[in-house]
Parts: structure tokens; C-alpha cells; sequence
């Protein structure tokens, strides 16, 4: 069995048992548990089946014993089919609607059904009975007495099942691809096939057959913003921006996005970079670089990332400056600065104690898109439990980390129906070519995860919500997120999966200090990348004070009032008011050619799997 040096290191893979226990040495049976389990992981692309099953049987169970509840589901499949039989018969004979009859309820707008090709009979009957399906299985799944978590992944593989077998996937059933096909000679079929071969020949590690589109890479029309790195160890760079105006705001600002991507979706084409926008509003700016990890990082912990990620790049930024820090986190990256934020308003750092008003470490914390209650995890929820997380970290164990190929196939598998099945039907049966932009870019540029940072992420977090619990630790010091009094700033967008609104705006309830709230259109990362001037882009704002009753997220939500616009804006005039709105001068990167100029070495690297 291949594996990682230090396999047998890992936290999740140490021996329990006593040394004089005359069983088999549980070294060994671990061993031969693990190497199946990562047989498993790989036969079924990272879902645990005992986790599948597990749910399965609590639903077989509760519907056995459920005789009222299959009567009624039954008779109720029936009905619905007899009226969509009686709907897709009356269209194509061109009947009028009996009097009384119930009319069936075809879906509201689909993108993968938008094209005029969809409204001629019988393609509407098809598009009828998946969705009509759809809505009977969201009722089936939810039986009496089921645990909640099975409850929500039957619901989810049953609709992964139904995308899967809509009609959009199949040349027999789509009609727009039959059309396209007759008028282009069959050219979009061969060229949807060429397109297969391909993709599929990359995923199985055969060469490529394209070249990638010129100037989309960190430094080559992403990444641009002039700066240069100004500190490296072992896990980051951290990025000092160059400014561009003569003065700049006294409190500078340091961003920790997240590991899971590169930093760069904060800077991506000069047009949409945050870093830039923020620059140009005369703030001094830092940006964390996380270091792709390699098999010798297996044993790299959250201790590791918030202490010498987060504080180590806080210090240096304190200590140059002589000011307090606007401190931005990310995603997982706002989770980490959480944390730090903790520890340095509790002072239960060695160079961030809490002192008097001008000592104070921190001038603001902002949080975009980043959980630290994970009571309600969304759709990502479905993946993480007991049995799917021992799966996941004896795959991780024989490499010592989780693959960027992994993280994103988890990604995808959560919305395949935009990610993959409907992408795969643009280009495998319509034949069009993806014309790639910098979201699309960085979204490739995939990152590795340590095996211990990754398991004790899910477990601290998900399974256990240390942090929201008061339970969660820094180097064995107790870290509780009620000891924040720094004014935070919380993004949530409308669209998110990753990290649900509702879950983010739980902070509020966790922390000491005034909380101001944004809600802004767009998803996990359309709704972040927010720059001012992109049309159709709002939100709401609302402050809360600790003196004030908290309140739950849909009384926020019915009194936040509405703005146009980007919340960047809003948010550059809070930090600007948190930072008493004084200006210094410019402040500039120092050259140091050991360190090198901005993107750096960390975000270049990429690994094949």
C-alpha cells in the first residue's frame, strides 16, 4: 500500500489500543481498515457508501412502517401521473382543456430548457414529468421520524438522480441539439465528441490536446496589482500592495482568503480586482498567499494555519505599520481570522495582548462569505458525517493530503446540475466551446489541503461547531469568539452553497462587539467580486449593537433597507470610519529580491492531480 512517510502519524490514523491487548495489533487492522476505505473512496469519486446506506436504510425503515404515508404517496404518484398523461395527450391533439380538469403545473424558467426548440410538443411533457417527479420525491423523502441528516441526503440524491435522466442530457431527448445537429451537418456532434475525448482522456492523466488560453494566469492578465512579497515561511507569502495615491488611510488592511483556492479570486483582472479597487481608495493592503501543500505538510493543523498564517502576517503588518489592523478573512479564510481575532482581543497570544484603546491589535474584522456557526452548513452539510469524514481521511492518508481534483469534484457533485450537467450538454451534445475568462481561470487553478488540517476543519467545525460552542482551542489555550469587542463587518450573498447567508449571519449572535451586516446579490464568489459599476448588482446593510434584542435572519432581512450597487463601497466608508479617518503618507513595499515581486512563488505552484 502507498503511503505518505508519515502515515501512521496521523492523528485519525493512532493506535488506541494498550500495548499488552493480545488481539490484533491495531496498528495493523487500522492499516488493512484504511486501505479499504480508500479503495472505497476511489470506486465511489469520494462518497462514503456506509454513509449512502446508512441513510437509505433509516428511510426503508420509516417508509415500511409508514402504511398511511404509502397510501397517500402512492395514490398521489398516480394522480399526478394520470394528470400529466392526460396534460401531454390533450397538447399533442390540440384538445381544449375540459372544464374543471386540473391544468398541469408546468416548472417555472429553466435555463437548461430555454431555447424555442423546448416549446414544441412533446418536449414540454418531457420537462413536465421530471419536474412533476421531482416535487414527489421531496415529499417522499421527508418521513416522519427520519433523522434530519438522512432526510436531506435522500432528498439530494434523489434530485441528483432526476438531473442525471432529464431529458437536456440526451441527444434522443434534446431537442435543440437535434436541431443544431441537422443544420450544422453534423459538425456539433463531432465537434461535442472531440470535446469528450479530451476531457475525458485529461481526467484519466493523457496529455492535452489544446493549448491553454495565453495571458490567464497569476502575473499574465490575472493577478496584476503591482506589489511585492514582503514576508515568507513555511505556510504564506504575504503580499504588500504598491499604493497609488499620495496619501493613504492610517489603518492598514490585511485580507486571509481562503486555502482552499488561490488568493487571486480577490484580484483577478484589473477591471473586477479587489485589492486594486482598494488600493485605488488610498488603503494600504496585504494579502495572505497560501503555500500549496506537498505529502511532507500532511501533519499541518488549524493551529498551524491560524498561528502562522493568520497571527504571523498580523504581526508583521502591526509591527511595520505601528497601527492597528483591519483584519479580512474569506470563506475558510475568515473562519482562521475568526479565530485569530479571538485569540488577539483575548489576549491569549504571546504579541497580541489586549491593551488600552491605542494597543488595541485590531480596528475592525470583517468576514466575507465565512462561517464560524456550522449548525446550518447548507448543502455541504449533505457530505460531512462520521462515516463520510473516516472515509475521507483514509484516502487523504496514503498521500497526506486531499487533492485539488477532490476538492473540486466535491464542489461540483454539490450543483452538478450547472457545474456538470448542463456545462457538459454546452459543449459534449451542443458542440460550443467554452470561451474561458479569469473566474473560469482561477477556478482551474486548484489547491491541495493537509490531511490534519482538513480533518480537524471538518470535525472541530462541522461535526462539532467548536467555535460557536466556546469549545475550540489555539495551541491548547481556549479561544471564545464572545471575547470579540472589534467592530465586525459580515458579508453574505443571496446565492451562497458553500457558506448559506443564514449560517454567516449567526455571527452575530457569537460575538461582543457591533455587527454590520450586508446581504448582497450573487453568489459565494460572483457576490464578493462585486465591483462597483457592474449593473444589477445590490444588497442590504443593516448595524446591530450589542445594546439591541438580536434577532433572527428573516426580521433582518424584512428591515434592512435596499441599496443599488456594490457593497464595497459601503464597506470601504466603514473602515474608513473605523479607522478614525486619518491619512499618512504612502506607504511602499520594500524591495527585497530575496522576497521577490507580487503574485510571488507560493501561487505558482500547481500540481497534476
Amino acid at each position: 500500500m502507498t503511503s505518505n512517510p508519515a502515515y501512521t502519524s496521523l492523528p485519525f490514523m493512532s493506535v488506541s489500543a494498550r500495548s499488552d491487548d493480545p488481539a490484533l495489533p491495531h496498528d495493523s487492522a487500522r492499516m488493512l481498515d484504511a486501505h479499504l476505505h480508500a479503495s472505497l473512496a476511489k470506486a465511489w469519486s469520494g462518497i462514503s457508501p456506509v454513509s449512502l446506506a446508512l441513510a437509505g436504510i433509516d428511510w426503508g425503515l420509516h417508509w415500511l412502517t409508514s402504511p398511511g404515508t404509502q397510501a397517500r404517496l402512492v395514490g398521489k404518484a398516480w394522480q399526478d401521473s394520470q394528470r400529466w398523461l392526460s396534460s401531454t395527450w390533450q397538447a399533442g391533439v390540440r384538445l381544449p382543456q375540459a372544464q374543471g380538469e386540473a391544468q398541469l403545473q408546468l416548472p417555472a424558467t429553466d435555463p437548461r430548457f430555454d431555447h424555442p426548440a423546448w416549446q414544441s410538443w412533446p418536449w414540454p411533457s418531457l420537462i413536465g414529468a421530471g419536474k412533476v417527479w421531482e416535487a414527489w420525491w421531496q415529499e417522499a423523502s421527508d418521513l416522519r421520524g427520519m433523522r434530519k441528516h438522512s432526510r436531506e441526503q435522500m432528498r439530494f440524491y434523489g434530485r441528483q438522480v432526476l438531473d442525471v435522466l432529464s431529458p437536456s442530457n440526451w441527444l434522443p431527448t434534446n431537442p435543440q441539439a437535434q436541431q443544431l445537429a441537422w443544420e450544422s451537418g453534423g459538425m456539433s456532434l463531432f465537434k461535442g465528441l472531440s470535446q469528450a475525448v479530451h476531457e475525458i482522456g485529461q481526467r484519466h492523466g493523457l496529455p492535452s490536446l489544446h493549448d491553454d488560453a495565453p495571458g490567464l494566469a497569476p502575473g499574465q492578465g490575472l493577478a496584476m496589482t503591482p506589489g511585492r512579497v514582503v514576508l515568507r515561511n513555511h505556510l504564506i507569502e504575504l503580499i504588500q500592495y504598491a499604493p497609488s495615491t499620495a496619501r493613504v488611510h492610517q489603518t492598514p488592511v490585511l485580507i486571509v482568503p481562503s486555502c482552499i483556492m488561490k488568493y487571486y479570486i480577490l484580484d483577478l483582472s484589473p477591471h473586477n480586482s479587489m485589492v486594486r479597487w482598494l488600493v485605488g481608495q488610498g488603503h494600504t493592503v496585504y494579502i495572505v498567499s497560501w503555500r500549496n501543500p506537498d505529502a511532507q505538510d500532511a501533519l499541518l493543523g488549524m493551529d498551524d494555519y491560524v498561528r502562522d498564517g493568520v497571527l504571523a502576517a498580523w504581526e508583521h503588518v502591526h509591527e511595520t505599520t505601528g497601527q492597528p489592523v483591519h483584519l479580512v478573512g474569506y470563506c475558510l479564510g475568515g473562519t482562521f481570522a475568526a479565530a485569530a481575532a479571538a485569540a488577539l482581543d483575548g489576549g491569549k497570544t504571546e504579541t497580541g495582548a489586549a491593551g488600552a484603546p491605542e494597543e488595541r491589535p485590531l480596528a475592525s474584522l470583517t468576514l466575507m462569505a465565512a462561517e464560524t456557526d456550522f449548525t446550518e452548513p447548507g448543502e455541504l452539510g449533505v457530505l460531512i458525517d462520521e462515516a463520510q469524514i473516516l472515509l475521507l481521511e483514509d484516502m487523504m492518508a496514503e498521500k497526506g493530503f486531499l487533492t485539488g481534483r477532490q476538492m473540486a469534484g466535491s464542489f461540483q457533485f454539490l450543483h452538478s446540475r450547472e457545474l456538470v450537467w448542463s456545462s457538459r450538454t454546452r459543449r459534449w451534445l451542443l458542440g460550443q466551446e467554452e470561451v474561458p475568462n479569469d473566474l473560469m481561470s482561477w477556478n482551474a487553478d486548484v489547491t491541495r489541503l493537509p490531511a490534519v488540517m482538513h480533518s480537524q476543519y471538518l470535525r472541530r467545525c462541522y461535526l462539532h461547531n467548536e467555535l460557536a460552542n466556546g469549545h475550540f482551542t489555539l495551541d491548547e489555550q481556549p479561544l471564545s469568539l464572545r471575547d470579540i469587542h472589534t467592530p465586525l463587518f459580515a458579508v453574505g450573498t443571496v446565492k451562497d452553497h458553500v457558506s448559506p447567508w443564514r449560517s454567516v449571519f449567526k455571527v452575530h449572535r457569537l460575538v461582543s462587539g457591533p455587527v454590520t451586516f450586508a446581504l448582497t446579490s450573487g453568489g459565494h464568489n460572483a457576490g464578493i467580486v462585486s465591483e462597483p459599476g457592474h449593473p444589477g448588482r445590490h444588497y442590504q446593510l443593516l448595524t446591530m449593537t450589542p445594546e439591541q434584542p438580536r434577532c433572527r435572519s428573516d426580521e433582518w432581512q424584512a428591515r434592512a433597507p435596499r441599496r443599488d450597487g456594490s457593497w464595497w463601497e459601503a464597506w470601504s466608508d466603514w473602515l474608513i470610519q473605523q479607522g478614525a479617518g486619518r491619512q499618512v503618507p504612502a506607504r511602499h513595499p520594500p524591495d527585497d529580491a530575496a522576497l521577490g515581486a507580487a503574485p510571488g512563488r507560493y501561487v505558482m505552484v500547481r500540481y497534476a492531480d
